[in-house]
């Protein structure tokens, strides 16, 4: 596989930030992409292309993969941190609410993915997409906690990455899903602080979650595909 561009989605703050920046010091070409502004310290970082764009808007996605192969030549992976969080509990949460959760975290994976494994038909590939934690725990939302739309949304990526790794496997594209419980970024900023201090053992780094999707890009990974690979401290245990 040559060395050709990743492509970081979600880059510019948390675990999507800590991936691209750890990938541009090791000497990786990356496309770092999110809606907002994407830090300088990322450009600074090495080779890094900075593309600001919606997920959910399908024509910006293949742009943004045109733009990534017109730049470095390739894409050899993907991996999507991009989404939103949602707190609304059952009975505050409305259908509006679940469309848009729906369309940034589930159509924005699935339309990345696609223009993703359209550019590496021919080369292979890793695609690496992000479920939650939250969906093993049953989140109920409040307190600054995923709530009903969120988690389906997480939910649904588990049966996204299974699905395309199979589409996409004949191909040399492998696709898995990394699951993480809580981290220490921004999304946790909404939690009261009762619940951040009954977290607080357990809070991942972003390092923590961006260190394993880094290797599921990689050839130690090669054997795997279609997995939602927890990293999360052991919580599920209790």
């Amino acid at each position: 596989m040559t060395q050709s561009a990743v492509i970081v989605t979600g880059a510019a703050s948390g675990i999507g930030y800590a991936c691209a920046h750890d990938l541009l010091t090791d000497g990786v070409p990356v496309a770092a992409t999110d809606i907002g502004e994407i830090p300088a310290a990322l450009v600074n970082a090495g080779d890094c292309l900075t593309l600001s764009f919606d997920v959910s808007a399908e024509q910006s996605c293949q742009e943004a993969i045109a733009a990534a192969t017109a730049r470095f030549g390739g894409v050899r992976a993907l991996i999507h941190f991009a989404g939103i969080h949602h707190t609304k509990t059952w009975d505050e949460v409305t259908g509006e609410d679940f469309a848009h959760v729906y369309a940034v975290n589930v159509t924005g994976s699935f339309l990345m993915a696609r223009a993703a494994a359209g550019q590496m038909q021919d080369s292979g590939g890793s695609i690496v997409l992000t479920a939650s934690g939250g969906v093993e725990l049953g989140g109920v939302g409040g307190d600054g906690r995923g709530g009903p739309a969120y988690i389906s949304s997480k939910a649904a990526i588990r049966g996204l990455t299974r699905s395309l790794a199979r589409s996409l496997g004949k191909y040399g594209i492998r696709v898995n899903a990394v699951s993480p419980g809580a981290t220490e970024t921004p999304m946790i900023g909404t939690y009261d602080n009762a619940v951040r201090d009954g977290a607080i053992a357990r809070i991942a780094l972003p390092e923590d979650i961006a260190d394993v999707a880094r290797f599921l890009i990689e050839d130690g990974s090669r054997f795997i595909t279609g997995q939602i690979v927890p990293v999360n401290g052991g919580s599920a245990f209790g």
